[in-house]
């Protein structure tokens, strides 16, 4: 990523630093997700079952769920955790709607006889991964798939891991998946990019995953589309001396229970606050059921910076661009204009990552790696295509002809200037 300038990188010390990279070699499960790519293009379904086995640990009868599976995922969901999935449903379905309402389709006759437009478009078929884990993350369906029908794809597919719990086979049907698929890894991104006897080729893959997911993601991109390449989640804190130290440990170490590679981190112009939060966290962790792996993230990638001016506090954000961040300061609205690099932004103390998360609306699927900084992440236009078209009558050819023949003669591009001239020939 960019660096900082110099001046303003003298304004920013380390209070607590990430361990350094260890510049672990990827290129092994580049070779492996290579390999499994190969193998389902050339066996399909066969394949597919065969890393099942091999990655997961399970024997796959039927690839697809069946609408009796669907049926009885639905009846053994817990009553209250439904109503909380359906809450989550509505809310993001509903931000969606706004968005897509936003995106509209255009006609302008930009000279005499000259008209130029675009239309919006969904894609055909869209593949949404859905990630296993540790626990049944019922929103990871619900911020792929939803969008996607709100956008009005003809077809959403659904890939989980054959383990996957139960669970998530209700939250992919609720979110209005078309079919779902017990297949996960390389291999289900294996069979949505090239298809198989059962399931169908896609034209986009959507969703998170590991390290095997994600190169498999970038092995595929071009024949498919992909949303992003996704690292692990990240959360920082921009916060002046107003800012709560236990709010912010708090919320640091939400975001770290995620995964051990869970970055986090807090960027203020408080010493005072930094000190504070770093007593905090190792407070809180003595009591967090999930300090094994919260503890572990925060242990070799938490972060803790002090800037000499805001001006160098919002340098360092935009730096990092992280996944999630939150504004914690005296005026947090007019600290949030201020900032450009980021995922999702959460204005104020009571904006948390968690109600982003779970179930307030906007999307959870977000920029990685300092993507922040070139793109957003995850909403309904991703799931549609901006078209453009045109049309010219008599009066738009004479105006746009021209300048083409000559354009033409100048690049000696002789079969372009022959084009643009035939529709002014008497």
């Amino acid at each position: 990523m960019p660096a900082l300038s110099p001046a303003l990188a003298d304004q920013i010390h380390s209070v607590k630093a990430p361990r350094p990279d260890d510049g672990s070699d990827t290129s092994q499960i580049a070779a492996t997700v290579k390999e499994v790519l190969e193998a389902v293009r050339t066996r399909g379904d066969e394949a597919v079952r065969h890393y099942s086995k091999l990655f997961d640990k399970s024997e796959v009868g039927s690839i697809e769920v069946t609408a009796e599976e669907r049926a009885a995922a639905l009846a053994g969901l817990d009553p209250q955790t439904r109503a909380d999935t359906e809450f989550a449903i509505e809310r993001v379905r509903a931000f969606a709607q706004a968005q897509l309402a936003t995106i509209l389709p255009l006609e302008i006759e930009a000279l005499p006889g000259l008209h130029l437009g675009h239309r919006v478009i969904p894609i055909q078929r869209v593949g949404a991964y859905v990630p296993g884990g540790r626990y049944p993350l019922l929103s990871a369906p619900i911020m792929t798939i939803v969008p996607a029908k709100v956008a009005g794809c003809d077809e959403v597919i659904a890939c989980l891991p054959p383990t996957a719990h139960p669970a998530m086979i209700a939250g992919c049907h609720l979110s209005g998946a078309d079919r779902i698929f017990r297949v996960g890894g390389a291999q289900a991104i294996a069979a949505m990019a090239f298809g198989t006897e059962t399931i169908p080729a896609v034209d986009k893959v959507v969703g998170p995953g590991n390290a095997y997911v994600n190169e498999a993601k970038r092995q595929v991109f071009g024949p498919v589309g992909i949303d992003q390449l996704a690292g692990p989640s990240e959360i920082f804190i921009v916060a002046d001396e107003t800012g709560d130290a236990e709010m912010i440990a708090t919320d640091l170490l939400a975001q770290a229970e995620h995964d051990i590679r869970t970055r986090v981190g807090l960027i203020t112009t408080s010493r005072a606050l930094a000190e504070a939060t770093l007593v905090e966290v190792e407070k809180q962790l003595a009591t967090l059921s999930t300090a094994p792996v919260a503890g572990k993230a925060w242990a070799d990638f938490g972060e803790i910076v002090v800037c000499d001016s805001e001006e160098a506090m919002i340098a360092y954000s935009d730096h990092i661009a992280a996944e999630h961040l939150q504004v914690h300061t005296a005026d947090p609205h007019a600290m949030a204009a201020k900032l450009r690099n980021y995922g999702s932004l959460f204005i104020g103390t009571l904006a948390s990552v968690v109600y982003s998360d779970k179930c307030c609306g906007t999307n959870h699927t977000l920029p990685t790696m300092g993507a922040g900084r070139y793109t957003g992440g995850l909403w309904v236009g991703s799931f549609v295509k901006i078209c453009t078209h045109q049309w010219l009558d008599a009066r738009g050819v004479a105006a746009v002809a021209p300048p083409a023949i000559r354009q033409s003669a100048s690049e000696g591009l002789e079969g372009h200037r022959r084009a643009a001239a035939y529709r002014v020939q008497g």
